[in-house]
């Protein structure tokens, strides 16, 4: 289990869980929202780091939107400074996946002086895998439609919870390359609950989301992982931005889709391993 403890910061509350050892390392996701049990990836990273989970604005215990601070990426990234302020370190680690993965990129082109190094995977440098035929968000992909279903549902307040949890595993099966995955990930006690109204600010400020540029120009030394069978957002998106970093370099994982922390485990815990002893 993680510690759970809320800090006041000069932009607000924000809940963060603790657990582990060694250099300090933030961790979060876009639109989901955290509990004591953290996640598979997060407590793997609670090996080799001291790991804080952050609830981002509008999640769990943290406050919520304003009208000066929002759910915008930027405003998250200013957010997560704040906390790192707060919990008094000159700089730290930062680690995310998939919109957590987008929170990496974005952090290390606007504060790259406060990062030891971003570990961050199944994410993209910019809008345009909306566009892709092989990402479940695009319109030509033969997912997209039941998955806009499937989003459409999980919005009502009304939805029963055994339809939820249904639908749900839909959705995730989608991402996976061996479907009996879903069978482990049911086995453990993981957090990372999505919020639909935050999906629903983050896809209407997307198409303005490219950092490809400001990547060529950024120190910071960024491990990247993908799925090599990456629905959500493929695999050439990451390979992308590690190619664009100068310190850059991508870890691929063969049999995986959008989450090789669970389909490829000792592999990716390996990777995480190497991470810490660079």
């Amino acid at each position: 289990m993680f510690e759970s403890t809320v800090i006041n910061t000069s932009r607000g509350q924000f809940e963060v869980f603790k657990r582990g050892h060694g250099e300090p390392l933030a961790f979060t996701h876009l639109y989901s929202e955290f509990n004591q049990n953290g996640n598979t990836m997060a407590r793997a990273l609670a090996e080799y780091y001291t790991v804080y989970i952050i609830n981002l604005r509008g999640a769990g215990g943290s406050d919520g939107p304003t009208e000066t601070y929002t759910y915008s990426m930027d405003d998250a990234i200013h957010d997560m400074e704040a906390i790192r302020e707060t919990l008094g370190f000159e700089e730290w680690t930062f680690s995310g996946h998939s919109t957590g993965g987008f929170l990496a990129l974005k952090y290390a082109v606007m504060y790259p002086d406060k990062l030891n190094k971003i570990i961050a995977g199944g994410l993209c440098a910019s809008y345009e895998y909306m566009d892709h035929p092989d990402s479940i968000y695009c319109a030509d992909n033969p997912n997209n439609s039941r998955m806009k279903e499937i989003f459409s549902e999980l919005r009502k307040p009304d939805t029963p919870r055994e339809t939820r949890i249904e639908i749900a595993k839909e959705w995730i099966m989608m991402s996976l390359y061996r479907k009996e995955a879903y069978y482990d990930l049911l086995e453990r006690k993981e957090s990372g609950r999505t919020l639909m109204d935050k999906i629903d600010y983050f896809t209407a400020e997307l198409n303005e989301y490219d950092v490809r540029e400001e990547l060529k120009k950024t120190p910071v030394e960024a491990f990247i992982y993908s799925g090599r069978h990456d629905a959500q957002c493929p695999y050439i998106f990451s390979k992308e931005a590690a190619d664009l970093m100068p310190n850059g370099s991508l870890t691929t994982f063969e049999f995986s889709n959008h989450n090789p922390d669970i389909e490829e485990e000792e592999k990716f815990n390996a990777f995480i391993k190497e991470t810490a002893n660079e």
